[in-house]
């Protein structure tokens, strides 16, 4: 019979493996595995996703449509050294049908890829030829085309004929081979019916919706959401209680009449559990009973994957954690329960860093630090830190004080004084602090209980003790500060350098039993709002906004000690303005401070590259003199920002200028530092 030119075939032939199938009008090829007789065009077991390229192929179960998938890694093709006996080829792709495919044809193609690697002689490049049909198939099957055309020669002849190897190398005298790809994409195919059914065929409970698959009838069907779809299979139904949940297997059948696809995936949920008892292992320094005392998922809890994701979350916030795995066990235990290992991995016990932050308007600062993660075995932390500071502008207020600070400040935590939830932080320093509007030197105590009210809000109680002496353009005071500040604080960013989404809110009130000169009763308040926003799926595109605003009631304002009066100007709130001085100032302009302030930012963060990325943004703000802001006077300020992204963080440099100086503000503002401005 003659072989007839073969829908994905390569130069109209069809492999000798071939089993071939009528489906409507069409023809397809599946090779490895005969096909049964109700036409199924892929099959095989289930899972996450493909190894890669190599592996599959070496796995004898592997299926053509497991193999074309690996193909279609993009990890799968390596370039190559350059050889000896290089064969280098001009290539031609030439792709009709649906222009839009034309990308993830060409985007396959390893003669594409590695056109400026030559291969070894004319079976080198005979085996790039010939592996390229695969690659382009699965491409195609990717897009949802499954009835394409395939026709690749070499030299002018088909490359699975032997006679390709005689006119390659005759050809390569000549310079360099004519390659040839030519790909009809065919017609793109949709999906039509999709079943979930248990083994035994019927209907399958708790599975996820089509819609949730994304296969729903009459969407494009595109082979990589037949494979994606079993993970969201696989994991509807862990979170619905059953651990043991896979795709046993699936049927694929294309109509080609009707340029649908039929899907039905052949589900085994397993037994619903509960969860067990939990263990630990790999802990070197810290002591298991610490782990253990914070598992609150309790024998005979419904199982959740979800429960376990909270737990890894909460258990590596602790210093000392470095990573958490969880071992599920492979069978349920004699009461239906899954017991489970946490297998725990230690960071190192000390460390020591530094780090430097540059500004044209705040002054700039280097520190170093020393920090140990598990004093006495229960996650006990201690970090030392040492800080100079030099305010090259030097003091408005204090025109003859010295520009240099410093700050010696030593911070504690100990986690689970009285539950599991409850920690205590305190930290003591020493510094030297010299501003526009002031230059302190004291000492400062901060220290309270916080409590975890679940994974991302937490709140704390405290004592806030300082004991200064004070310099600003009034005179010199030593204020003692006494203040009980309770905070809420909720986070749920992906990355506190870096948050591509979610938002962080902090607010604090501080009643005051010693102000200074206004005595006992002022209180203060303040709050902060940050959120984000990544428009793609990469993370390229990500909008950033804060708002901020706090007040002190109760006292006047001269009354309030000059370092807790509030201030805003600088890299921090409103870049481009002068450290501090879009804030009330006196006739002659000295800044002052005020009992209120306002500030809001926006940014737009677009990475160019993996590495590279640019910030437009637009901050705006003001300090007032009275209790609640009056917006009397707001400053504003724009700028672009560049940012080279590290494993450890993004290193920020923002120019920014202000639109409507204050008086006696600077043209401009530069500033370099490790991190987000917020």
């Amino acid at each position: 019979m003659e072989r007839p030119r073969g829908l994905l075939g390569l130069g109209g032939r069809l492999p000798d493996s071939c089993a071939r199938l009528v489906l409507g009008a069409g023809l397809v090829c599946a090779l490895l595995s005969p096909l049964p007789a109700k036409a199924q065009l892929f099959g095989g077991q289930g899972g996450a996703g493909q190894d890669a390229a190599s592996q599959t192929a070496a796995d004898p179960n592997a299926t053509f449509f497991d193999k074309a998938m690996a193909w279609f890694n993009p990890n799968a093709a390596k370039n190559q050294p350059a050889v000896a006996d290089a064969t280098p080829y001009a290539l031609t792709i030439d792709v009709t049908g649906d222009s839009a495919a034309k990308s993830a044809v060409t985007d396959a193609s390893n003669l594409e890829r590695l056109k400026t690697n030559a291969p070894s002689g004319a079976a080198g490049l005979v085996r790039r030829a010939l592996a390229d049909r695969e690659r382009i198939i699965a491409a195609l099957y990717a897009e949802g085309y499954y009835a394409g055309r395939i026709d690749i020669t070499v030299a002018g002849v088909p490359a699975d004929t032997v006679a390709a190897f005689d006119r390659v190398e005759a050809a390569r005298k000549a310079g360099d081979v004519p390659v040839v790809v030519k790909v009809d994409t065919g017609p793109q195919f949709q999906f039509g019916t999709v079943r979930l059914v248990d083994p035994a065929g019927r209907p399958l409970m708790d599975g996820p919706s089509l819609k949730a698959m994304r296969l729903e009838a009459g969407q494009p069907a595109k082979a990589t959401l037949i494979t994606s779809a079993e993970r969201t299979i696989t994991t509807t139904l862990r979170n619905a209680g059953h651990p043991f949940a896979r795709v046993a297997s699936k049927d694929v059948v294309a109509d080609h009449a009707n340029r649908r696809v039929d899907v039905t995936y052949y589900v085994d949920p397993g037994r619903p559990a509960t969860f067990g008892p939990f263990t630990v292992s790999g802990t070197k320094t810290i002591k298991p009973e610490f782990i253990l005392s914070r598992v609150d998922i309790y024998p005979g809890e419904p199982y959740s994957p979800e429960r376990l994701d909270a737990l890894r979350k909460r258990l590596t916030a602790y210093e000392i954690i470095g990573s958490v795995r969880f071992r599920e066990a492979d069978r349920l235990n004699a009461q239906g329960q899954l017991p489970i290992e946490i297998l725990v991995s230690e960071r190192e016990l000390h460390y020591v860093g530094f780090g430097a932050k540059y500004s044209s308007t705040d002054g700039s600062s280097a520190n170093a630090f020393w920090g140990h993660r598990n004093l006495w075995g229960g996650g006990e932390t201690l970090r030392l830190d040492a800080q100079v500071s030099w305010y090259s502008e030097g003091s408005d207020a204090v025109p003859n004080a010295d520009p240099f600070g410093y700050r010696l400040a030593a911070s504690f935590s100990k986690p689970g004084i009285w539950t599991a939830n409850d920690d205590l932080v305190a930290e003591a320093a020493v510094l030297r602090e010299v501003t526009d509007a002031y230059v302190r030197e004291g000492v400062t105590f901060t220290g309270g209980v916080r409590h975890r009210f679940n994974e991302d809000w937490s709140g704390q109680v405290g004592v806030d003790l300082e004991q200064s002496t004070v310099q600003d353009y009034f005179g010199t005071t030593d204020p003692f500060i006494a203040g009980i500040p309770v905070s809420l604080t909720g986070d749920t960013t992906d990355n506190p350098l870096d948050a591509t989404k979610g938002y962080k809110f902090t607010a604090t009130v501080e009643p005051f039993v010693a102000f200074g000169d206004s005595g006992a009763g002022p209180v203060m308040l303040k709050a902060s709002l940050s959120a984000y926003h990544a428009f793609d799926e990469d993370k390229r595109w990500i909008l950033a906004g804060r708002v901020s605003a706090g007040s002190l009631i109760g006292p006047e304002l001269l009354d309030v000690p000059a370092q807790r009066r509030f201030y805003v100007g600088g890299g921090g709130t409103v870049r481009g303005i002068d450290y501090q001085k879009a804030s009330p100032q006196t006739p002659n302009g000295i800044v002052i401070g005020g009992l209120s302030y306002f500030t809001a930012s926006t940014e737009m963060r677009i990475k160019i590259t993996d590495t590279i990325g640019v910030v437009p943004f637009f901050d705006m703000g003001a300090a007032f003199a009275s209790e609640v802001p009056d917006f009397s006077a707001m400053y504003y300020s724009a700028g672009i920002g560049l940012r080279y992204y590290t494993a450890v963080g993004p290193v920020r440099l923002d120019f920014a200028v202000p639109l409507n100086p204050p008086d006696g503000s600077s043209k401009y503002g530069v500033y370099l530092s490790l991190g987000q401005a917020f």
